[in-house]
């Protein structure tokens, strides 16, 4: 059992008071908009190249203590070493033992992409065992399914990747993406991922689903050109590797990019209007896809 002290502080006192929290032997700390979840909720999204504060306006602080803490002592003693003169209201709760394997697989469920195509957790049964089921252990790396930007992914591929083509799956996080054209068809699949735990994922994931393709880290000997370069990262990312993406893709081939917000699509697309023909934008809950083929 833990003990979970909750409280508020404004953006000024929120960092400080957190590296103090840790000081005085808090196990985590966890920083949220105090308004999640409501109309005064303030969206913060940070990018390799931007220096974004990491603070909200009011930030609700839940600090993880040992059941046998006096949290009101450790707070006093944080607010003291943050140079907060006066203790914020705060409450305390208990945090029972749990299996928390469990518990986080239970947040995740089997999503149905299309009529044909599923992304089933490996601790689930397939809803529909004739579909194409890909089935998943996310592990440390990113790609489950459920957000929107690979989504928007899993889509494009289902709809509009040909048969016997060439993928590139760029950023391959769990390796979601490169599994999914190889089972709808491509011939040859290439992963790519500066996180060896990504590479690690998605080699992993690939054996679960009886696929060869080869995964390796961006420092690695660079893929051949192929018919599709598809890449879930970050709009910045993104504009950095512009160039090399488009080298990637073949001539009348395609890029499909993700993990751009509404307000950055047109950056990434006068970047990529360089080398591709534009379809037009696809978006999902603030989220947008890019895609295009490549001029001869």
């Amino acid at each position: 059992m833990w003990l979970a002290l909750e409280l508020n502080v404004d953006a000024t006192q929120a960092l400080a008071l957190s590296d103090a929290l840790l000081e005085q032997g808090a196990l985590s700390v966890d920083v949220a908009d105090a308004h999640a979840g409501t109309a005064a909720e303030t969206p913060i999204f940070q990018e390799p190249g931007e220096d974004v504060e990491l603070v909200f306006g009011e930030n609700r602080l839940l600090a993880l203590l040992d059941s046998d803490a006096d949290a009101a002592v450790v707070l006093r003693a944080a607010c003291q070493a943050a140079g907060i003169p006066r203790v914020p209201p705060f409450q305390v709760a208990r945090v029972e033992e749990q299996d928390w394997v469990r518990l986080t697989q239970n947040q995740f469920a089997p999503i149905q992409v299309s009529a044909r195509l599923w992304i089933v957790p490996s601790w689930h049964a397939a809803p529909d065992p004739f579909a194409i089921n890909i089935v998943l252990d996310p592990g440390l790396a990113f790609g489950t399914g459920s957000h929107p930007t690979t989504h928007l992914c899993l889509e494009w591929l289902d709809r509009q990747l040909a048969p016997g083509s060439s993928v590139i799956d760029y950023g391959c996080g769990s390796g979601i993406l490169a599994i999914a054209a190889a089972r709808l068809g491509a011939s040859t699949v290439t992963g790519v991922d500066i996180d060896p735990q990504a590479v690690f994922s998605s080699r992993y994931n690939a054996g679960r689903n009886g696929i060869e393709a080869r995964f390796c880290g961006a420092e690695d000997a660079r893929p051949a050109s192929a018919n599709v370069v598809v890449a879930n990262i970050l709009a910045n990312p993104l504009r950095v590797l512009a160039p090399l993406l488009a080298e990637l893709t073949l001539p009348g081939g395609h890029i499909v990019l993700s993990g751009i917000l509404l307000s950055q699509a047109d950056a990434i697309a006068a970047d990529y209007s360089r080398w591709f023909d534009l379809d037009p934008l696809v978006e999902r809950d603030g989220w947008v896809l890019v895609s295009g083929a490549k001029r001869g």
